[in-house]
């Protein structure tokens, strides 16, 4: 707390020298200083979208600081690798941030003139993430009393925005995007429950009201402000997806694979649903590479990957990414029941070389982490946890996909009591990391011999242990 404090006197000087020293024309850039307690790595990065706009390095005390010119109003995005947030920013705003990594978004503050507008952000980031754990229960209600909660939610947020803003006499600019914010979020609400509902309770999905999904026609998918808002993002995720479960109802008399998300032709469907509803480039490759991404990483043959593949063809699209999604096409057939990884090097924890055939008599189960998605690898874990227990007769091998960072990878394993004789690290990848990245949320079922066996296997699906058993009794 002292640290803290200290912070705040060190950094009001310097805003206040900055606002001293300054011309009205100078008061056009934008200060951002701050500490990070306990950081990962020596630097802050701030970026818009896919461009760094300034990387801030720490001095001794662990604090940073720097006058910025010529930046756009707006939300930009900060990170302290492996964690990021978002912060909005105008002309004139001297924004001191403080955290501490080992609750990164919940030790998070903002303080310092127009800190404000990124609290507000912040705090309807830790609502959402309380919504989602909502959503676990709730969207077995009802539909019309769910409908009363998200209003109830929605109005709570704009009376918050309200009250603020009498306050703080906000830029339009801000007004606009806070109150699209709080619209998308309830919106988002909304889709998740219709696909919720329709994929378990048919008997609710039948009570929902006409006019549930009324905000639909009021929707804007090219809203450039939003662009870097997650909450805008996941809604057009979702609402892409509860659509293509629609069309599926509708035109089909079953429904048994209306609900098969990543099947060639419901990727089909959103890819093209994403192409004629999206105009703005920027935002409508987001989609397309991400649902090209899933269709690729949980194709179970050849003919289903060219069939992704061919997809992008149809639509001509020529995203920067598509090099990067042919890459990906390879590697998945690379993976596919059939082939061979045993061959596969690995580092232990005594850096010692061994092959993933090797390692034991048992049939395998790889899983996959990196040291830059910490909430992934701690959930991840304590799922391997309990499913070790339970099926002592499978070797669950933990597999870090990081290049380098030997050492940063054996104080996580040791950090969180992880299995030190069965976590291993890739030793030589020529993949490009972003792209394993996209491998985080699959499993691998092999064979003794390092045949796979199957190569789909998600540990956050409901019919997770089912392929644990078929693999088993096969």
């Amino acid at each position: 707390m002292y640290m803290k404090y200290y912070l705040l006197f060190f950094l009001i000087g310097v805003i206040f020298s900055f606002g001293c020293n300054s011309s009205k024309k100078d008061q056009k850039g934008i200060f951002i200083g701050g500490q990070i307690m306990n950081p990962n790595n020596p630097y802050f990065v701030l970026s818009k979208g896919t461009k760094t706009i300034d990387t801030l390095f720490l001095d001794q005390n662990n604090q940073f600081g720097k006058k910025l010119e010529n930046l756009e109003p707006g939300i930009y995005s900060f990170t302290h690798p492996p964690e990021n947030q978002i912060m909005y920013l105008e002309p004139g705003d001297s924004i001191l941030v403080w955290l501490n990594t080992m609750q990164f978004d919940e030790s998070l503050n903002f303080s310092g003139p127009g800190s404000s507008k990124s609290s507000f952000l912040l705090e309807m980031f830790l609502s959402n993430e309380q919504n989602n754990d909502m959503m676990l229960s709730y969207y077995k209600i009802n539909p019309t009393k769910f409908a009363g909660i998200t209003d109830s939610i929605k109005k709570s947020r704009r009376n918050k925005l309200n009250t603020l803003n009498e306050k703080e006499q906000f830029s339009e600019a801000f007004r606009e995007l806070a109150y699209n914010t709080i619209n998308y979020d309830f919106y988002h609400l909304r889709e998740r429950y219709t696909f919720l509902v329709k994929k378990y309770y048919n008997e609710l999905a039948q009570q929902i009201p006409d006019d549930f999904n009324s905000y639909r026609k009021d929707l804007n998918f090219n809203n450039s402000q939003l662009k870097e808002y997650y909450g805008y993002l996941n809604f057009i995720e979702d609402h892409l997806r509860t659509r293509s479960i629609e069309n599926c109802l509708d035109n089909f008399d079953t429904n048994s694979n209306c609900f098969e998300l990543h099947s060639v032709p419901n990727i089909r469907y959103r890819i093209n649903l994403a192409d004629s509803l999206i105009e703005k480039e920027e935002i409508k490759s987001i989609f397309i590479n991400r649902l090209a991404i899933q269709g690729i990483t949980f194709s179970d043959n050849a003919e289903k990957i060219d069939g992704i593949l061919n997809i992008l063809k149809e639509i001509k699209f020529n995203g920067e990414k598509l090099p990067e999604l042919q890459e990906m096409a390879k590697i998945q057939k690379r993976l596919l029941p059939g082939n061979n990884i045993g061959e596969l090097p690995l580092i232990n924890f005594k850096d010692e070389m061994v092959r993933l055939k090797d390692i034991s008599n048992k049939p395998i189960v790889t899983y996959h982490w990196s040291l830059d998605v910490p909430e992934h690898y701690k959930w991840q874990h304590d799922i391997i946890r309990s499913l070790k227990e339970k099926y002592p007769e499978l070797e669950f091998v933990g597999i870090n996909i990081d290049k380098g960072s030997k050492q940063a990878w054996k104080n996580i394993v040791k950090a969180y009591n992880m299995d030190q004789t069965r976590e291993y690290k890739l030793s030589t990848i020529d993949i490009d990391i972003n792209l394993l990245k996209n491998y985080l949320n699959k499993l691998i079922f092999l064979d003794s011999r390092g045949n796979i066996i199957n190569g789909k296997a998600q540990l956050n699906t409901p019919n997770f242990e089912r392929q644990i058993l078929e693999f088993l009794n096969n």
